[in-house]
């Protein structure tokens, strides 16, 4: 059972100056669990309340100084008998907690590289009761003291700064800054041999940090990681009010993260997929900078002011997602980043956009009863759509307004909770008198699908419709015959059609810049043009949204486009995101007997990339594309052979997909595989060499695949990369027989928590299953019993409704 929204409003007003003191024992890594101390202090206004404490062994508590029972049911620990008019309460708590492998606890991972041990909890939603004992809600901010001890030689990075010694610290004793106040959700620690990279601006320390076996590739990436924080912090501290509310801005490349980042407070974790050991391409290299501008806008938007419960979601990632786009372009000079999720992201937000599970940006409390379903509002409608909304805020309401009226949000809630009524009351405050915000957020934020604006010709002057209610404000750019640009104009559409006079005759792209959020059905002169001549635009963000549009067509006509224009492209960050969204959305909807044709479709589009290029950028942004699908097995080898493909080099994740692709189609065996991994041990060769081995065309290769991934302490990147490499080949064959076990199984895995279930749900067959399969994928989700978990039924629902739409 989560926490449901009655419970956090009712606690919410029974408890109130919460602190938490904190002593974890981390001397023992290799055991089982490990040891909680815990002061909780707190003032009460009810008799009784509770705390969340899951899986906790050898509990006892002392309230007040006194020993006291306490109800426990493995989850919630209740208090009864509070006097409300003493106030001030003390409870002390000293348990056992396990370790967990699927990074919704204290996660313990064994780096497969060097044998040293790595150890974190970076929590999130619903997560930081598995570490600690808390009033896991937002709304119940408290301050964090933490000590922690380990063996000696350990680095731990926490909240805030070390108090302690260098030697105090070398000897394994650690204690850190009382943080301001901060819901638990925002808590982290991590504890292992991290190898860093420190420097100070502006009276902060910074730093990066990660794994000794990714020494050589945080020494490779040092400066450029330093430079990005240092411009994005900048140009947040100049655009905000609001100084930076923290004493120190770690940032952590963590083992077995379940999110791509996470905003701990002052502490942030990323994916240590991040760091990769080869040096990342370009079109990385901006996804990487766009991620990190994502969190540390979330100092100010999530951690500095928190929303009050799940359904203003969109406050904390909404603009976090704007923000990291934006300032990775303005501040860090990744102009590509605009293009990258009008291609890489947006055509999901579309997708997502359609499907039942859809709801408005932001969406009412009563819509998010629960925890459990809070868990699925971290979707593409609170990220990308949101995104895309608040830049059609800004372009219709003007940036200095904008911000203006952010400002005044954060300063008066600064170490608070807030709700959408709290920002639309301040950027009302800042609007111009032509500007009715109420009107806008209506129109905007409490409602779902996407408006589309249509172009039709009369006397062969361009006029816009809009088939919806929202206003838009958004550029069109007009071209000659040639696809030459002459020239650019801002339209305001409403009620009214606009009539593009000064464009008369010319072919003319509608939301060119990716200013609002709409689908554009284009007249059928422009859209001839367009489609002919594409690639010879020479604005690379009107390209990105051509090809955005382009891609959410039908299977067959994303395959048209891609072998037609891919070759063309220049951009590597669009060419990227192109192959990516082809790779993970296009070929899961066909069915399973006509992927292989469509991956040759692709690999050969990537092929006269690769066959042509001088830029090594735009090779590496397609190499994956070729390795996904080539069947010329002597190049493969040969790639394998010269370690490069064309002027692209191969990594060692590029290795492994060769590798990957060879096995499924029948060229390596479990042996050679595994001698592979031992060549050069590390999680990304043991990684490579599970989903290899799934990969193998055989039942017996299919059959250790599953009762690996099966096994009940499996770890969330190798079930990720077993899964992956199952549903990879022979998928009317030797892989058939597992959508049906999927179906079956599945629902058993998700009991480890919600984290586990979202990995389940995004690990389903990467083809369209055969219509019995289909059908007991919509029975099982039209069955009362078994219940299935929230998350696994987000995702199956979501994967149904795709299904529908694209066989529709």
């Amino acid at each position: 059972m989560t926490l449901t929204l009655a419970e956090a409003r009712a606690r919410a007003a029974a408890v109130s100056q919460v602190a938490y003191d904190i002593a974890l024992d981390l001397t023992a890594p290799d055991a089982a669990g490990y040891g909680l101390r815990q002061e909780i202090a707190f003032t009460a206004h009810a008799s009784s309340t509770f705390l969340e404490l899951t899986g906790a062994t050898d509990l006892e508590t002392r309230l007040d100084g006194r020993p006291v029972d306490v109800r426990y049911d493995g989850r919630r620990l209740h208090l009864d008998g509070l006097d409300a008019d003493r106030g001030r309460h003390r409870l002390v708590v000293t348990a056992r907690l396990p370790y967990v492998s699927d990074g919704a606890g204290l996660h313990r991972m064994v780096d497969p590289a060097d044998g040293e041990v790595y150890l974190g909890a970076y929590v999130g939603v619903d997560v930081a009761q598995r570490v600690l004992c808390c009033f896991d809600q937002n709304d119940v901010k408290a301050t964090f003291t933490l000590a922690v001890a380990t063996q000696p030689g350990v680095t731990v990075i926490a909240n805030g700064q070390p108090t302690t010694t260098s030697a105090e610290q070398a000897d394994g004793v650690w204690a850190f800054t009382t943080t301001p106040l901060l819901p638990p959700a925002l808590f982290a620690v991590c504890a292992g041999r991290y190898v860093s990279h420190r420097f100070e601006h502006a009276g902060v320390p910074f730093a990066w940090h990660a794994r000794a076996s990714l020494a050589a590739a945080l020494e490779r990436d040092a400066e450029e990681l330093q430079r990005i924080t240092l411009q994005c912090y900048e140009h947040l501290t100049d655009l905000f009010d609001e100084p930076y509310p923290f004493d120190s801005y770690d940032q952590v490349f963590v083992p077995g993260l379940n999110w791509g980042a996470l905003e701990n407070a002052g502490c942030v974790t990323y994916r240590d997929e991040l760091l990769p050991l080869a040096p990342p391409a370009e079109h990385q290299r901006v996804a990487r900078a766009t991620v990190i501008a994502h969190e540390m806008s979330h100092m100010w938007f999530g951690d500095l002011v928190t929303m009050t419960w799940w359904e203003d979601t969109w406050l904390q990632e909404s603009f976090a997602d704007y923000m990291g786009v934006r300032v990775a372009a303005e501040a860090a000079g990744y102009v590509g980043a605009q293009a990258a999720f009008e291609v890489g992201q947006k055509p999901a937000v579309f997708e997502a956009d359609r499907r039942r599970s859809t709801h408005p940006v932001a969406a009412r409390p009563e819509d998010v009863p629960d925890v459990g379903t809070a868990l699925t509002i971290f979707d593409a409608i609170s990220y990308g759509k949101g995104n895309a909304v608040l830049r059609q805020l800004v372009t219709w309401l003007g940036d200095a307004a904008f911000l203006r009226g952010v400002n005044a949000y954060l300063t008066r809630h600064r170490l608070g909770n807030a709700t959408l009524a709290d920002l639309v009351d301040a950027l009302a405050e800042a609007a111009p008198a032509d500007r009715d915000v109420r009107a806008w957020a209506q129109a905007w934020l409490r409602t779902t699908g996407a408006d589309e604006i249509v172009v039709h010709r009369g006397d062969d002057v361009p006029v816009l419709r809009r088939r919806g209610t929202r206003p838009h404000r958004l550029t069109v750019v007009g071209y000659d015959e040639g696809l030459r640009e002459v020239g650019r104009r801002v339209v305001d559409l409403a009620d009214d059609p606009v009539a593009l006079v000064d464009l008369r005759g010319r072919v003319v792209v509608v939301d060119a810049l990716g200013e609002t959020y709409a689908r554009v059905v284009p007249d059928d002169v422009s859209a001839s043009h367009l489609r002919a001549g594409l690639t010879r635009l020479e604005d690379p963000l009107v390209r990105a949204v051509l090809w955005r549009e382009g891609l959410l067509g039908a299977p067959d006509d994303v395959l048209t486009l891609v072998r037609d224009h891919l070759p063309h492209e220049t951009d590597p960050t669009i060419a990227a995101a192109v192959v990516g969204r082809v790779l993970r959305r296009t070929l899961p909807g066909l069915p399973a007997g006509r992927v292989e044709d469509a991956l040759t479709v692709v690999a050969a589009a990537c092929g006269d990339v690769l066959a042509a290029t001088e830029d090594v950028a735009l090779a590496a942004a397609v190499l994956p594309g070729w390795t996904a699908g080539s069947r010329a097995v002597g190049a493969l080898e040969r790639a394998l052979e010269t370690g490069r493909v064309g002027v692209a080099d191969l990594g060692p994740t590029d290795r492994w997909d060769v590798l990957a692709r060879l096995a499924a189609l029948g060229e390596r065996t479990p042996e050679h595989l595994e001698a592979e991994r031992r060549r050069s041990p590390g999680l990304d060769a043991d990684l490579g060499a599970l989903r290899a081995r799934a990969a193998v065309p055989t039942a017996q290769a299919k059959a250790e695949a599953w009762a690996l991934a099966s096994a009940p302490d499996v770890d969330n990147r190798r079930f990720g990369a077993l899964l992956a490499g199952l549903w990879s080949s022979d998928r009317t064959g030797s892989a058939a027989p597992y959508v049906r076990r999927y179906l079956d199984e599945a629902p058993g895995w998700t009991e480890r928590g919600g984290a586990f279930a979202q990995t389940v749900g995004r690990s389903g067959p990467t083809f369209r299953p055969a219509s019995d399969d289909v059908e007991r994928l919509r029975a099982r989700l039209n069955a009362a019993q078994p219940p299935l978990a929230t998350v696994l039924r987000r995702a199956w629902s979501d994967w149904l409704d795709d299904l529908d739409h694209r066989h529709a």
